[in-house]
């Protein structure tokens, strides 16, 4: 059932310094960006004046940075022992989203106690979740429709000393990707899927995660071994509430020994308060 949210702790690096009137202000290794969040509808804490970068949205859509310094085009932050490269993109994004560390240790554990396991990392990005199971001693399956995310990957698997990792780095549309690894027969013991909201495939197939989540699922149960460990979902979709997240896994695993929940994962603010960051749900054998 729906947890208490989830905060993502271990940060070296990284924290929220405020949040409110739809930005936050975050640190990230020595530089503070301020970028939009539609979760942030409340007042900040008072007035930012130490930025180095400011995100300022566009009315024709998509927008730029404003920047008080030359920022480096990259830099390093760390999570524990792991790094990963930061880039202020065109679309306001870094590469990382920092709450997803509420999810690294519990995938590290996960791999540790069930060694050797191999997990199919579903819309994988700039790799950190990939990294964390690498490091761990999993073998990963890390698959993105996007050929830049996964060589910014690759990178950050270069920053950890995780070349030679057993990871495969697969640019392929997820759904044709798990049809294909079904007619192999191919078997894994865990899984995580990070889902768009919207999105295009390798050749531009649209993906719209309320027509196609359920189906993708579905297709991926075929791929769970009967040693499966666990299940990992996450949705940044504003409004799509945890529960669903949990029915989804729960029907999705059904008839294995195993329970799911979910929670809302949240980052702290330093002055005080939580600021949600979309939902994640676990499925963990018993």
């Amino acid at each position: 059932m729906a947890e208490a949210p989830i905060l993502a702790q271990g940060w070296t690096d990284y924290s929220l310094l405020d949040a409110g009137d739809g930005m936050k202000l975050e640190r990230w290794g020595r530089w503070t960006l301020a970028r939009p969040d539609p979760q942030a509808l409340w007042p900040p804490a008072g007035p930012w004046k130490d930025w180095h970068a400011w995100y300022h949205r566009s009315s024709q859509g998509g927008g730029a940075w404003e920047k008080r310094l030359e920022l480096p085009e990259e830099w390093s932050v760390a999570w524990g022992e792991l790094k990963f490269k930061v880039r202020p993109t065109d679309f306001k994004h870094t590469g990382i989203f920092p709450e997803q560390a509420a999810n690294w240790g519990w995938l590290m554990e996960q791999a540790r106690a069930a060694k050797p396991m191999k997990v199919l990392n579903l819309f994988a990005y700039t790799g950190a979740a990939t990294c964390a199971l690498a490091s761990a001693g999993a073998e990963v399956t890390h698959v993105d429709a996007a050929k830049g995310m996964v060589a910014w990957a690759k990178e950050n698997a270069a920053l950890n000393g995780l070349q030679e990792a057993p990871v495969r780095w697969l640019v392929d549309d997820c759904q044709k990707f798990v049809d294909r690894e079904i007619r192999r027969g191919t078997l894994y013991e865990g899984l995580i899927l990070d889902p768009p909201s919207y999105g295009r495939g390798k050749e531009g197939e649209a993906w719209k995660l309320e027509k196609h989540l359920w189906p993708l699922l579905k297709s991926c149960a075929r791929l769970m071994s009967p040693r499966a460990r666990f299940v990992v979902l996450n949705a940044y979709t504003t409004g799509l509430s945890p529960l669903v997240l949990e029915h989804l896994l729960a029907s999705m695993m059904a008839g294995r020994a195993g329970s799911a929940s979910a929670a809302e994962l949240c980052l702290p603010i330093a002055g005080g308060g939580l600021l949600p960051c979309g939902a994640t749900a676990r499925w963990c054998a018993l």
